[in-house]
This record gives structure tokens, sequence and C-alpha cells, in this order.
């Protein structure tokens, strides 16, 4: 098979990430500025101007399976018309597509297989900005946002998954002569072969918040192994995926394998086809990011064992004490306003003594600290434009019924209101409500949104006690812990630690609880209900291929 040198081509970018997996330190090959020098002159008005292009139009997938139909009802959380429709498709059919190009796919070596992987990622990243625009108006991020968590972030966490699947199948030789010692005859000899078998045709589920960051890493771990990969979007953002899918066919093309080896499952509300993919017995992989309510579906009634999810948590903030008050306040505002709080990392419990908390500016009530808070939301959110780009707009409707419902549920610190200048789209500030610790029903159901829960609790350790309960019970990603004593931060540590809750500690700089990052961050750990894999160990690849062996008599020495 005639194929372009794409290993050749990616082999230094994938050696570095298969170094920045081992050491976990900083490192990414894609710029996360939405950088003209980087990018090109033209890149920002060439991108915009392609997305425009695709509205209110069928979108194109030459050769791609269909049953003539066309589905899709994506709306803007910006009120921009879309219009955009995709092929519609039966399961059978996309299933029974997926494993004819599995053979081919199948049978390349890992180094093609890589290389592929790496040329999907190199031409994901330069249409950044068109792909950019799409995550905008599908999951209501800001356009910065958007760039870069759809974008180069997004890639990153790719390209971690193709470096950590490369690896681990790099552990097993091709080839190996054994040889076994006989006293004074001859010795035992065989030669022996190993092959990479792929466990079958892969589904990968879509979110309808980060389509693209979420789901690359299930896409390209699959295809790394040598799975093809039905790609199933969330009906509300299709479009980010979309464009990733049709990408990756004509790399599949040009690299002389059947682009059915990549496939894209669109639907739409009243019309949804996802449990007729996770019940076919020939679906041999799942990959989940959504509601741990359609998560428990999944793991429950897909018919193959081998379901990777993440799914909803309930992250913890515990404050016991600070150096820097003013640092605080204003670094867990930006957490709990970004992206109007509707990240899976984003905080929504924030545990505090009643006695309060000595800082930098002396002893503060639990009020106070509260206020306190309060006020560095409304100094982030003080300008509307930066408003705007720090917040975003609500991708659900839902999510905005949530926000009112939870307002009367305790007492209101700050109340939540639209953004001014955003009129037509669906926008919201953060809730800040005060509950007490014994109110557990209110506070340990996830509240998905720009929601968070001021809960007032006995004592520091009473604070930190409960917070580590609440990740165990309802499964977390991220914690915060700010303090000042250092047995309390060991403490905090350990506890976390035991339910696989990934702990920042005394943030009041520019890294945010949020933030998770690749090659060096381990997204959720698969140890509490949040979800039961972990973005990217070994173990989310190394059951996606098995071993196969053959052995035979080697000629005499």
């Amino acid at each position: 098979m005639a194929q372009p040198p794409f290993i050749e081509t990616h082999r230094p970018t994938l050696d570095a990430a298969i170094r920045a997996n081992r050491e976990r330190g900083y490192w990414s090959p894609y710029v996360e500025a939405p950088s003209r020098k980087v990018y090109g002159e033209t890149a920002a008005d060439d991108g915009e101007a392609a997305f425009k292009a695709l509205l209110g139009k069928p979108f194109a997938l030459p050769g791609h399976p269909s049953n003539g139909s066309t589905v899709g009802k994506e709306d803007s959380p910006f009120g921009l018309p879309l219009g955009i429709t995709y092929p519609g498709t039966a399961p059978a059919d996309l299933i029974a597509a997926a494993q004819v190009a599995m053979a081919s796919w199948a049978a390349a070596s890992a180094d093609d297989r890589a290389g592929v992987c790496l040329e999907i990622l190199d031409r994901v990243n330069k249409r950044s900005f068109e792909i950019g625009h799409a995550v905008m108006h599908t999951t209501g991020q800001a356009f910065l946002m958007a760039f870069q968590a759809g974008g180069p972030h997004a890639q990153d966490r790719g390209l971690e998954a193709v470096a950590m699947a490369h690896a681990i199948q790099a552990q097993t030789p091709a080839t190996a002569l054994w040889e076994k010692p006989q006293g004074k005859a001859d010795p035992l000899r065989m030669e022996k072969t190993f092959r990479i078998i792929p466990r079958g045709v892969s589904l990968m589920i879509g979110c309808s918040t980060f389509p693209c960051w979420n789901g690359y890493p299930g896409l390209f771990a699959s295809l790394a192994t040598g799975n093809p990969v039905i790609v199933k979007p969330h009906p509300g953002a299709i479009l980010p995926l979309a464009l990733t899918v049709r990408i990756a066919r004509e790399v599949l093309a040009e690299a002389g394998f059947d682009p059915n080896v990549v496939l894209l499952a669109a639907d739409e509300p009243g019309q949804e086809t996802t449990k007729d993919y996770v019940t076919n017995p020939m679906v041999r992989i799942i990959d989940y990011t959504g509601s741990g309510t359609f998560g428990e579906w999944v793991r429950h009634n897909a018919a193959t064992p081998l379901v990777f999810t993440e799914e909803a948590g309930i992250n913890p903030v515990v404050i016991t004490g600070t150096d820097d008050l003013k640092g605080l306040c204003r670094n867990l505002a930006f957490s709990l306003a970004l992206y109007s709080g509707q990240m899976c990392t984003a905080p929504q419990n924030i545990f505090l003594p009643k006695a309060g908390i000595e800082t930098d500016q002396g002893s503060k009530t639990a009020d106070e600290v509260a206020e306190s808070l309060s006020i560095a939301i409304d100094k982030l959110l003080g300008d509307a434009e930066r408003a705007a780009g720090v917040c975003g707009a609500v991708q659900n409707p839902a999510t905005l019924a949530r926000v009112a419902e939870v307002a009367s549920l305790g007492t209101v610190i700050r109340p939540s209101t639209p953004i001014e200048g955003m009129e037509g789209a669906r926008s919201a500030t953060p809730l800040l409500v005060k509950v007490d610790a014994v109110e557990e029903a209110t506070y340990l159901t996830e509240r998905f949104g720009p929601i968070a829960f001021i809960i007032v609790c006995d004592s520091a350790e009473d604070a930190l006690e409960r917070a580590i309960r609440s990740t165990a019970a309802k499964g977390a990603i991220t914690a915060l812990v700010h303090g000042t004593d250092p047995a309390l931060l060991e403490k905090a540590e350990d506890g976390f630690a035991s339910t696989g809750t990934a702990l920042s500690l005394n943030l009041t700089g520019g890294v945010f609880v949020n933030q998770s990052a690749a090659f060096s961050d381990y997204h959720v750990s698969g140890a509490n209900p949040a979800g039961n894999a972990s973005l990217t160990d070994a173990a989310y690849v190394a059951s996606r291929f098995r071993v196969a062996t053959s052995r035979r008599h080697a000629p005499a020495a």
C-alpha cells in the first residue's frame, strides 16, 4: 500500500509527546494563542469565513454512508441561526461499514496508525479558527475559550492519547526468539510473532459543552490501537465533531485506508440513536461523556463491558484560612464565572467554618468571606464586554431554569443576572446561595451551571471531612482547599487522594481549579462516581487491544 510518510513527518512530535507523558511537566506542540504570527495572517478571517460558509446548508461528507435523510437541529446559544443538516444514518449500516473498514486499519503497523492520527491532528490544528467558531456557536463558549478548548487544548488531549497508545503497543515486540537451555542437549528454540489485535468497532459519545476536548481522547485512543470509530455527537453540538470527522476521512483516504474507519452518527432531539449503538453487540468499545443519569444507563445497558465514562461530579472548595484573601476571592471568582460554570471541573460546594477564618486582613466571619467572594465576582464581571468573554453563553435552556430553581433553596448571597449587551443570547452570572451543612439534600446534588453553595460547617475539620465524604459518595473531578495549617493541608491531601479527587491547594494566582493540562494532569481518576476512566493513563488505552501470538520451531543455531 503506497502511503504518505506521515510517521516520518511527525516522528519528532510523537517522540516528544511520549516523553511528556512520562515526565508530566509542561509541553504542548499546539499554540493556544489565536496568533496571526503562528496560524497565518489571514487564518482568523479565513476560519470565520469557512464557518459562515457552512451555515444554512447540508454538511458535506463525501462517500459517507447515508439513508437518504438529513438530521440536525443545533441551536446557537448566542442566537445565530445555524441551519446545518447532516447525513441521516442507520446504526446497523454504520456499524457494518466500520467493520469492513477495520480490516486494513487493524493490519497497519502502530507507526502507520500513529502517523495518520498525528496528520489528522495537524490538519485539525490548522483549522482551529473554523473549529473555534463551530465550538462557540454550539456550546456557548466565548470565542477565545472555544478556540483554545476546542482547538489546541483538545488537540493536546488527542495527541496525549496517541502517544500513550503508541508507547504501550511498543512494549510488545513484533518478533522474539525463545531459547530454553536443555542441559547437554541442544536448546529448545522457537520463533514467535506477536500481533496487536484491536477489539472492534468503537463508539465515541460526545457531550454538548466540550465536544472536542472530551471527545478527542477516546477517538484517538481507539484509532491509534487499530479500532474504527463511530463518532456520535450530542445533538446540540454536532458541527465541531463533524468537521473533525471530515478531516479524518480525508487523511485516511490519502493514506490508502477506507475512510469509513471514522464515521459520523448525527441525530437530533426526538430521533436519538445513541441507545441503538450502545446496545448493539458489534460495538466493542464505548467512550461516554455526559450526565450521570445517562452515564449510568450506558454502563448498565451496554452490550460491551468495555465502557469508559466521565460523568457528573460535585466539586468542593474548602476554605479554612488564607494569607491572601484578595487573591483567593479573585481566583475563585474566575473559576465560578468561567463559561458560566458549565465545566465538569467547576466548583459547586464551598465549605466554610461557621466561626470564620484567619486571613491576612484579620479574622473574617463566614458571611464576610462569602461577601468578599461576591464582590470579587462583581468586579470581575463589572465590564460587560469582559463579562461576556469570561462567562460566554448558556448551552442549554434547562440550565437557566435550574438557576432560578436553586435561588429558592437558601439565602441568596449573590443573585444570578443576565449579562448586559448579550441580548438574544442565553446568559447568566454566578449564583451564590448560603445553606447550612445539614442540608445535604440541597447541595449534594449536581447543579450544573453558574451555581455555587456557601455551606456553613461546625469547624474547619468538619468542613474538610464533609467535602472529602462528598467526593467519595457523589464523585468529584477536582477539589480546592485553602488553609494555613500544614497538618490540615496534609490531611486534605491524604483524604482527597483516597477518593481519587485531583486536589489544588491555596490557588491565588493564574492557575485555576477548573484547568486540566494535557501531558501533566490526569483528568478524572476513575476512582470515584465522577467517572470510571482517566484521561489519559495507561489503563485508558491498554484494553483497547489484545495481543495474539504465533510460534514455530526455529532452525538450529
